[in-house]
């Protein structure tokens, strides 16, 4: 069977056995038949069910094996214990697929595999689709196939969306919504049993009419196939838009080194998404503005955000939403201005945000140039109207005439942008939805609708991360370390990550007062001493002496380290001062090795300024996540060489890909980075157990 196809015989099937089909009033048995009719599906349908001869007028079977046929897809309206019996009778029949919408729960019994396991290995055996269990089925918009036992509006017309849900509610509500949302798949994957959210969109990517795809995430069942399916969307230019849930959630990593207790089990979504252009939303409302922004078609080019408006105070609200939704307004070029100033009444300003409120006298005139002056700047890439919308009294002189003919005209996007959904008239919405103008129901969802479109054309415009080559003498020489059992000291891991191109500090070990001398003077004053024993966080534990100056101070100092922690005790030469980074490696169980990057020093846990990231890291990546913190503003104020910064990121990265596997966590921390250049005083590695 070529791969896909029981995934196609599920979602584009021809004939649907229901099993459970019932005729009592306000059974689930009964809406399933009902929504199959109300979606026009004019395959073959063959209700189930010992006690009926018919439902809705069809002839209905007694069992599955009775239709004498392989159907592409059986709905299993039955409950949990009688589940097993009917996917044994479906994949002996070789049915394509099933719908599994009951939980899969059972009382464990010993020595006996709990019954999801059990349907699972049933239907890979039979080389079965199975979408469920504990969803709501799936709509097939395109082709009027609803695979739902829960009533849906009657007048889905099909679209360019494709909405896949593990939370059955938000599937409801998507198909529900009255903004003229248009599907051309909408799935309530569930637990997915055996077919994943990655199946899904692989098969949405392989429709023509897919212009975006929306995602409600708790989890992914198949992170390698799910990182493909997310490249071949990138490589398709579909964007997709992710409401990720469950981001506050701490994983169980090892928190012995800041990167794992900074990490949590969102750093590997937040280091996906942004390897791979996805639009990460935190509500259902920014899910739905961002998916109609990308489903009108037009993709931004270069430049920033343009609005113009009808109030002076939501112009400055705007202002403030936008940033911070972290939206830049575009600077308007000159010509611009002069041709606004043509038409604006006297008093109010040719600049963006434009309000061009005035008198009213002439306003479609007046907003519809407004409007094309800043669509034809070049240094615009997207522009909204921004309005409320209420119900006007106008007629055709009205914003809704402005928009759809400024839109009509112009070919960048485009859309009205309310700041108040229970004002707007769901009238006039229709009529510019119906000629494709993107009406944005929130200021701050509208807002980042426009940054995750402007996003989406920087990820676009940005190369690809390298595929550093690997250095097998390297890789194997310190694997070797991290697998004889003890952790590497700091002056070994200080040597491992400067072998991968991180700059770090001169260091020496040294085990008794003697050694310890020898060593600062070989580093030349000041020094920093600290303890080597394995103190998890020393310097939060006193086991950090700075700029010690001589040698009567490294003697006391020795003796204080030695009696708190033990003889063992590490040398380094001091750094000059700067803006303290921290770096680090740590290991997702689902996608690997993740690179960190963040405010550093002692407070790095308590800031918890960081961005992860995918390895291999190019410079552009570094620069990136490096750029996002918020600590980068000192860096710039500082003048700091944040090249060097974003080379060493580069090198982590780069010790990541050979190594990933092998370690739990690493921490470098704090790279202190100067005018001069970019230097780790200190570094922590674990192994991986």
């Amino acid at each position: 069977m070529r791969p896909g196809f029981a995934l196609e015989r599920m979602l584009e099937a021809r004939s649907v056995a229901v099993v459970g089909a019932s005729t009592r009033r306000g059974s689930f048995g009964e809406e399933l038949m009902l929504e199959l009719r109300r979606g026009s599906f004019n395959g073959d349908i063959y209700p189930v069910n010992p006690h009926h001869d018919k439902v809705m007028g069809l002839r209905c079977y007694t069992d599955l094996t009775e239709i004498g046929r392989p159907v592409d897809v059986v709905l299993l309206g039955v409950p949990n214990r009688l589940l097993e019996e009917q996917m044994q009778l479906a994949a002996a029949m070789g049915v394509g697929a099933a719908v599994i919408f009951a939980t899969g729960y059972e009382q464990p019994r010993p020595g006996t595999p709990p019954l999801v396991e059990r349907l699972a290995d049933t239907a890979r055996a039979a080389g079965m689709s199975v979408c469920g269990g504990n969803c709501m089925g799936f709509l097939n918009v395109e082709r009027g196939l609803r695979a739902c036992g829960y009533p849906m509006p009657e007048d889905l017309r099909p679209g360019s969306i494709t909405f896949i849900s593990h939370s059955g509610s938000a599937f409801a509500a998507m198909l529900h919504n009255d903004r003229m949302l248009r599907f051309n798949l909408v799935v309530s994957s569930g637990q997915e049993f055996v077919t994943t959210t990655s199946d899904y969109i692989d098969y949405a990517l392989g429709l023509d009419s897919t212009r975006a795809i929306g995602l409600f995430l708790e989890t992914v069942k198949d992170p390698d196939r799910f990182r493909r399916v997310l490249g071949r969307a990138a490589e398709a230019e579909v964007p997709l838009v992710v409401l990720k849930v469950g981001r506050t959630e701490r994983a169980e990593q090892l928190v012995a080194a800041h990167s794992g207790a900074l990490a949590g089990n969102d750093a590997a979504f937040e280091a996906l998404f942004d390897a791979y252009g996805v639009a990460r939303v935190d509500t259902l409302d920014e899910l739905a503005d961002t998916l109609e922004l990308f489903a009108a078609g037009r993709p931004a080019g270069e430049g920033g955000f343009a609005s113009v408006h009808d109030s002076g105070g939501e112009r400055a609200l705007v202002i403030d939403a936008a940033a911070d939704a972290g939206l830049e307004f575009a600077d308007l070029g000159q010509a611009t201005k002069d041709r606004l100033g043509a038409v604006l009444e006297e008093g109010l300003e040719p600049d963006n945000p434009v309000d061009a409120w005035g008198t009213g006298n002439d306003a479609e005139a007046i907003f519809s140039e407004s409007l094309r002056a800043v669509h034809d700047d070049p240094n615009v890439a997207a522009l909204a109207l921004g309005v409320d919308l209420t119900t006007e009294v106008w007629g055709s002189e009205s914003y809704v005439a402005v928009a759809l003919k400024v839109y009509a005209d112009t070919s960048k996007p485009m859309g009205v942008l309310s700041n108040f959904a229970s004002a707007i008239d769901r009238n006039d919405a229709a009529t510019l939805r119906e000629a494709g103008v993107p009406v944005l129901e929130g200021t701050a969802t509208g807002l980042s609708a426009f940054r995750h479109l402007l996003s989406y054309r920087d990820f676009r415009l940005r190369g690809r991360a390298v595929s550093l080559e690997v250095d097998p003498i390297r890789r194997d020489r310190w694997a070797e370390v991290l697998e004889r059992g003890s952790p590497p000291s700091e002056v070994e891991a200080l040597a491992m990550v400067s072998e991968y191109g991180v700059p770090v500090a001169r260091a020496a070990e040294a085990s008794d007062p003697d050694s310890a001398l020898l060593a600062a003077r070989s580093l030349g004053y000041p020094i920093a001493l600290k303890t080597a024993e394995g103190a998890a966080h020393k310097a939060r534990a006193g086991g950090v002496v700075l700029n010690v100056g001589g040698d009567e101070e490294v003697t006391a100092a020795y003796a204080r380290l030695a009696e708190a922690f033990g003889p063992r005790v590490t040398v380094a030469a001091m750094a000059s001062a700067g803006v303290e980074l921290a770096m680090g490696i740590v290991r997702d169980a689902q996608f690997g090795p993740l690179v960190m990057v963040g405010a550093g020093g002692a407070l790095v846990e308590l800031l918890a300024d960081r961005r992860f990231g995918l390895p291999p890291i190019d410079e552009d990546s570094a620069r990136r996540m490096i750029r996002d913190l918020r600590v980068h503003e000192l860096l710039v104020t500082e003048g700091c060489d944040v090249g060097a910064a974003a080379r060493a990121l580069i090198a982590v990265g780069e010790l990541a890909l050979e190594l990933g596997n092998k370690v739990e966590a690493i921490d470098v921390n704090p790279v202190i980075v100067t005018r001069a250049g970019a230097t780790a005083v200190d570094a922590l590695v674990i192994p991986r157990a």
